[in-house]
Parts: C-alpha cells; sequence; structure tokens
C-alpha cells in the first residue's frame, strides 16, 4: 500500500492515512525518524514494524517486503513527503508486485508536483513531469536543450545549490522570458512561489535559496505553419517520383495546413522558374 504524506503541514494527512499507519503490520519509511515524528504530530501509535525504506536501501529491502507482502502482511510505504514512487523510493516495490501479481493500492495525498503546477498560473490542462535536474553541467545542458520544443507545461525538482545555475542555463537555451514558477517550501510556514521570466528568476536565485524546490516552467509556443514557398521543393519532389502534381499539392498542403491555390501556383512558378531556357 502505497501512501501520500503532508508537504509539510501534518493536517493534509487524509483520515486514510491516519488509519493505516497505525494498522499496518509493516511501514516502509524513506526516514524513521520523520515517519515518527509525523506519527506524532497525528497524535497516531505506528504498531508495526518499522524498516527504512530509502534510495540506498530500497533494492535490498525488496526481498523481505515481497515475502511480508506474499504472506498477507499490510506493507505501507512512505515517503517523506508527497507520493512514493514519484521521484521517491517506491518503484521498484510496486513493479516487483505487479509482476508477481500482488495487490498494490494507493492512498492518495499531498503531491508536490501538482501543487506547484496548480499554484503556478501556467496551463495545466497538459503538462509533464521531468523528475530531478541532472547534475552534471553537460547533462543538465542537454536535457534543458531537449526540452526546449516542449509545448507543454513542465514540472521538475531541483536543489537549492543548483537552482540559479538551472535557471539562468534555461533561460539561456530557453529564452529569457519564458514563463516559469518557482514553488518553495510547499505548504510550509516560509512558502514562497515567484512567478517571472527565466532570466528574472535566476537573478533572484543567485541571491541564495534554501528548502525543497519544484519548479514550473511554461512549454513552447506551438510553431505555426511554414511559409509555402519553403514546401515547393518537396512538391516538386513527390512530382519528380511519379505523382500528379495536383495530387502532390494536396498532400503537402494537407500535411502543413497551408493553401492549396497559394502551394499550387508557388509549386508551378518554381517549376518555371527552374526550366531550362
Amino acid at each position: 500500500m502505497l501512501a501520500a504524506t503532508p508537504l509539510g503541514d501534518a493536517r493534509d494527512a487524509s483520515p486514510r492515512l491516519v488509519a493505516a499507519l497505525g494498522t499496518a503490520d509493516v511501514v516502509a519509511a524513506e526516514d524513521t525518524r520523520r515517519l515518527r515524528a509525523l506519527a506524532a504530530a497525528l497524535g497516531v501509535t505506528v504498531r508495526g514494524r518499522i524498516v527504512s525504506h530509502y534510495d540506498a536501501v530500497e533494492a535490498a529491502r525488496l526481498p523481505a517486503l515481497l515475502a511480508a507482502i506474499r504472506g498477507d502482511a499490510t506493507v505501507l510505504v512512505v515517503t517523506d513527503a508527497g507520493m512514493p514512487a514519484v521521484s521517491d523510493p517506491g518503484f521498484r516495490l510496486v513493479a516487483a508486485c505487479v509482476q508477481e501479481g500482488l495487490r498494490v493500492t494507493c492512498l492518495p495525498g499531498p503531491s508536490a508536483v501538482t501543487t506547484a503546477l496548480a499554484v503556478s498560473g501556467l496551463p495545466c490542462d497538459r503538462f509533464c513531469f521531468e523528475g530531478f535536474v541532472p547534475r552534471r553541467d553537460g547533462a543538465r545542458r542537454r536535457w534543458l536543450a531537449g526540452l526546449a520544443r516542449e509545448q507543454r507545461t513542465w514540472v521538475f525538482f531541483e536543489s537549492p545549490h543548483r537552482l540559479a545555475a538551472t535557471l539562468a542555463e534555461a533561460a539561456e537555451l530557453l529564452g529569457a522570458d519564458r514563463r516559469a514558477a518557482v514553488c518553495r517550501e510547499l505548504t510550509k510556514p516560509y512558502e514562497e512561489i515567484r512567478r517571472d521570466g527565466l532570466s528574472a528568476l535566476a537573478e533572484w536565485a543567485a541571491g541564495g535559496v534554501r528548502g525543497e524546490v519544484t519548479v514550473v516552467v511554461a512549454g513552447a509556443p506551438a510553431p505555426g505553419p511554414p511559409e509555402v514557398a519553403d514546401l515547393t521543393d518537396e512538391v516538386i519532389e513527390r512530382v519528380a517520383a511519379g505523382e500528379r502534381l495536383k495530387d502532390a499539392v494536396a498532400a503537402v498542403a494537407s500535411s502543413y495546413g497551408v493553401s492549396k491555390r497559394d502551394l499550387y501556383q508557388a509549386a508551378v512558378d518554381e517549376q518555371a522558374r527552374t526550366l531550362p531556357s
């Protein structure tokens, strides 16, 4: 059983999470100290066995957790904050359970991804989550370049110590005015949400940022239709391959959303221009 935990305010815990913490046979926690602090804040006693379940030990814990689930024990997986398996431990156990046909359930709740998206002020009808930014400079640059044409709003996590560098490089590759939002310490007493262009946000972050950070970036604008003159070569190539001019024009115009009449005339003009005199 996966369970989302509060991002910072314990009052965001669901009643189902409280009940599960008190009844689970095993609680696999990313940080056992934080789990105990959360349980204390919620006034619940964890009666099951508590085991650590962070990145470095996730694979090693897998056999024992699977054995417990096979034996009909209720295993509750929680992370420090938000939803397990979303850039946090949990995925390996879920994948192994699915492979064996073991039942997996989830207690929904807080998520930094959707919370940041909702308050960003950016379009959220279509979005993608990119996890954590690569740490190495070259890998980070390639990662950003690969997202330059992404038309969906995208969300990622970043260390506060690397935030300024990442935003500055994003401004260079995506455009200084590309809209973004930096969400810091969501739901906590010092929550801060900055909405601006990438360059302005990079300048702000250069002064130092603390806490957990989620960044939301506006997608790239949809490209407009190409110029008709740029499509004549494709029409002429199709004609050279045996298509009738009228059919070639219709196919290319439909693919690119341009006027058939304008494209036909441009192709005729191009053919006339290239004919030997």
